[in-house]
């Protein structure tokens, strides 16, 4: 088969989310309909350049890229590993960014694909065998002006949520959070954090799921 720019397109975002549903490359990659995407991707998966995993109960099946894919697009040679405990979140980031890029379109914001730097980019960059925090996307708008979001689903260490809103507030003009609207223990931490890190947004999870 001849690759088209698209298809190079969809191997990309694949690669720097780690996997996408057909939803999020319907949006990523400009299809104008469900199913025109979803034709392009089985031939895609039928020449062996992605992958399509079932792996849990209640969760649409994940498409990876194949070694044929990673190879030719200079990506990480090994496949890449996929936690079943941070699928929800991982889902929800991509939830989030595809959510601000529908906004950018009609306010004229900077979140697109071209100032986009996802956590996996910025962990390629450093090392995967970093421990240092990332977010889970930075957008940087023309002005140089620097956009972190964080998708926290449920609170799992105080001390460290508070130390990585610290590191934003440092490195990073604003930081938007993603927190479910139940989950009070975020809300209380980044809520008694605003008087010492003014840069802080909180944004329900919710509002993000109602355009997906």
């Amino acid at each position: 088969m001849i690759l088209q720019e698209r298809d190079y397109q969809i191997f990309r975002e694949i690669n720097r989310w780690r996997f996408c549903l057909s939803r999020h490359i319907k949006e990523l990659c400009g299809f104008t309909t469900e199913r025109a995407c979803n034709r392009r991707l089985q031939i895609l998966r039928e020449a062996g350049y992605i992958e399509r995993q079932a792996i849990l109960y209640g969760i649409p099946r994940l498409y990876t890229l194949t070694h044929k894919s990673r190879v030719l697009t200079g990506a990480n040679k090994n496949k890449t590993s996929i936690r079943v405990d941070t699928i929800a979140h991982d889902i929800a980031v991509i939830d989030t960014f595809i959510h601000f890029m529908s906004i950018s379109k009609s306010k004229d914001l900077i979140f697109t694909l071209d100032t986009l730097t996802t956590e996996r980019e910025m962990q390629s960059k450093d090392g995967f065998i970093s421990r240092r925090h990332y977010p889970d996307f930075v957008i940087c708008g023309k002005d140089g002006t620097s956009y972190c979001i964080e998708v926290e689903l449920s609170l799992k260490n105080r001390a460290r949520l508070r130390k990585n809103i610290q590191q934003n507030f440092i490195e990073y003009d604003y930081q938007t959070w993603i927190v479910p609207k139940s989950d009070t223990a975020i809300r209380k931490v980044l809520n008694d954090s605003e008087t010492e890190y003014p840069n802080i947004e909180i944004i329900d999870l919710e509002r993000v799921k109602e355009l997906c």
